[in-house]
């Protein structure tokens, strides 16, 4: 194993490759799920993502294909080709691949969702109903070949069904003979060497002329074939040699027919392969609440990322930046402050993502393409090889500065850890050095202070640290990126109970540039809790702004959609009137017509008649009818009139003219 695998191995991709393999329905989907390795090359991992995507999107309209119940076909297309002939369980395999590859086809069939980079996948499906409706209708079962399968096997079986008949009536006389009844041990008929027989007593033999085929453990009885019986039984034995050929034959044809289509059917197993593996990737980009990462030029960008081994109900996300205004993170702060799982969620998610899955954080988050993702991780110390904790890190630390390069991600925890502090502390920084010469993105822990004013003094390297709460003495998890963390030695053992004389003699031991350090990460610490306060009061301001403006957006399209109904009812309104008021002047003027054809009114009747008309269902119109507008009356008091003027009588409501 290289150190690339091994480094995949500590950053545990595997295990999300099994929780990958599981979201997989078919064997081979599986296998390709947990053979899944990062790609280093920029358009084939934008074209897995852009699978998930896209398999994630047809789910929610489609829900999965059907892919179950698949099983590897290609061996016996193999044997099949090469004029071998196959069981009915190959044959069986063969067929369900071919009815799932015709499902799968008509998933897509719909025009509820646009084009997708799967399309040509599906498309890509031949489907052979014929072939498979050929088999399923020849093979009944695993062990049973249906009588449709070809007309000589349905005579066969006929004459097998006559001649058995015949058998059993013979026999059937001779047990229900009342002369035979002493004779026999039971009044049955059963089989041995595939022909009917009698039991009968040892001791009556000869009773029964026949050919014995068995005796019973005992020796009490004899299977007997009666003489009258021998002719139907060697019939019945020519008709079962004749059925085993004819179904030879059968499985031959069909084994043949599979040969001639075994490059498209090897072709729709392989595509229905890919299919599981894209649809697993969107299952679990589903289970793990995941996101499709941007792919950046350099660096990573990860907003409230989420260690996807973790429950993700109780995990603490982390915000963290690599590669671009710094290329080198050093995270300090005490042991179980979740160090490590930030260095493991910093390049598993890379990992994820070269992958082509989806990663567990928020929108805004990216990556870019890593050649080699590279970790010293955990503590490897061998007895077995004769190695200490430091030899087991610097072994990795050899095979990581050998293979780096300016496209590498390189994570080591506890760098230069397990020597003297001195030492450590220098060849921590000279490796960090090297590193970075070479172009790579580092990220290691430590709890040197050597490492942390090295951080604070060089361009292009940033502290951060891992809050951890003395008052509980339990770590919160967080991620503070821009502050070095204090190990907070001295208040966790003052803490647990070590006497405070004990606490003073020891910090009386403190070099003057180390009481300097921790002064000034105490005051780091203050300013940290005083800006982390700021953020949360402008958090909570910017999300009450979004709350008020979602209030406002919603009420204004409650309006607008208010609007909109009331001026359709009242659109509705008026072409029900029109239409009415239509159909009452069609039927008015039939009437009319009626009337002017009448010889037996004079002019003068016809004239009083139609008014009558007219007048009447004016008033039928507009009696029902509502008033749509009637607008509010203002009176305004006159200082002065004229002769001939209108006014209007307000406590009458009646026009007039002044005289």
């Amino acid at each position: 194993m290289d150190f690339y695998e091994k480094s995949l191995n500590i950053l545990e991709l595997p295990v999300v490759l099994d929780m990958l393999a599981a979201e997989a329905v078919t064997d081979g989907g599986k296998e390709a799920c947990r053979s899944l390795r990062p790609s280093s090359d920029r358009l084939e991992v934008k074209n897995r993502l852009a699978e998930t995507s896209a398999a994630k999107e047809m789910m929610v309209v489609r829900g999965s294909p059907s892919l179950s119940g698949i099983k590897d076909i290609r061996p016996s297309l193999s044997r099949a080709d090469l004029g071998g002939s196959l069981n009915t369980i190959e044959l069986l395999n063969i067929a369900r691949v071919l009815q799932c590859a015709r499902l799968v086809k008509g998933y897509t069939s719909d025009d509820k969702l646009g084009k997708s980079c799967i399309d040509h996948l599906f498309a890509a499906l031949h489907a052979n109903r014929f072939l498979e409706e050929k088999i399923t209708g020849s093979i009944v079962g695993e062990d049973e070949i249906a009588d449709s399968a070809s007309s000589e096997l349905a005579n066969i079986r006929r004459k097998i069904r006559a001649a058995s008949a015949r058998v059993r009536d013979c026999l059937q006389k001779i047990i229900s003979s009342p002369s035979y009844a002493k004779v026999l041990q039971e009044p049955i008929i059963t089989m041995r060497s595939d022909r009917f027989v009698v039991p009968v007593k040892a001791e009556c033999k000869g009773a029964i002329p026949g050919l014995v085929h068995d005796i019973s453990a005992s020796g009490a009885t004899l299977f007997i074939e009666p003489m009258a019986a021998v002719k139907a039984n060697n019939e019945l034995r020519e008709l079962a040699a004749k059925e085993k050929t004819e179904i030879e034959r059968i499985l031959a044809e069909l084994s043949a027919d599979c040969a001639a289509h075994a490059e498209d059917i090897a072709s729709d197993y392989s595509y229905l392969i890919t299919l599981d593996g894209i649809f697993a990737r969107a299952k679990l980009s589903y289970k793990l609440n995941g996101i499709e990462p941007e792919l950046r030029e350099k660096g990573v960008v990860l907003r409230r990322a989420r260690h996807p081994l973790l429950p993700k109900d109780t995990a603490v996300p982390i915000d963290v930046a690599l590669g671009g205004e710094f290329d080198t993170l050093v995270i300090t702060g005490p042991n179980t402050g979740g160090k490590t799982v930030t260095l493991k969620t910093i390049g598993l998610l890379c990992l994820m993502a070269q992958c082509g899955l989806h990663i567990p954080a928020d929108d805004g988050s990216g990556v870019p393409i890593y050649r080699h993702v590279l970790a010293d991780i955990g503590d490897e110390q061998s007895i077995e090889q004769n190695l200490s904790t430091f030899s087991a890190h610097m072994t990795n630390i050899v095979h990581i500065l050998g293979e780096c390069d300016a496209d590498s991600l390189l994570l080591f925890d506890e760098l230069g850890a397990g020597t003297d502090p001195t030492e450590g502390a220098a060849l921590a920084i000279a490796v960090i050095e090297h590193a970075r010469k070479m172009g790579a993105n580092v990220a290691a822990t430590t709890h040197y202070a050597e490492l942390k004013v090295y951080a604070t003094n060089e361009n292009g390297i940033q502290n951060a640290s891992c809050e951890f709460d003395v008052e509980t003495l339990s770590p919160t998890y967080r991620l503070l990126v821009g502050v070095p963390g204090k190990s907070n030695a001295f208040l966790i053992s003052e803490k647990l109970g070590i006497p405070e004389r004990v606490i003073e003699a020891a910090q009386q031991h403190l070099s003057t540039e180390d009481k300097r350090l921790d002064a000034v990460l105490g005051q780091l610490d203050d300013l940290k809790l005083q800006l982390k306060a700021s953020q949360d009061e402008v958090e909570g301001l910017k999300n009450e702004a979004a709350h008020q403006l979602d209030a406002a957006r919603q009420k204004r399209d409650e309006l607008i959609q208010q609007g909109e109904n009331e001026l359709e009812a009242a659109r509705a309104k008026a072409r029900a009137l029109a239409q009415e008021v239509e159909s009452k002047a069609y039927a008015l003027t039939d009437e009319l017509r009626q009337i002017q054809k009448d010889e037996r009114m004079s002019t003068q009747q016809k004239a009083q008649r139609a008014r009558e008309i007219a007048k009447k269902e004016s008033e039928k119109l507009f009696m029902g009818t509502e008033v749509v507008h009637n607008p509010v009356k203002e009176f305004v008091s006159l200082k002065e009139v004229k002769v001939g003027q209108e006014v209007c009588i307000a406590e009458l409501n009646q026009l007039a003219t002044v005289l």
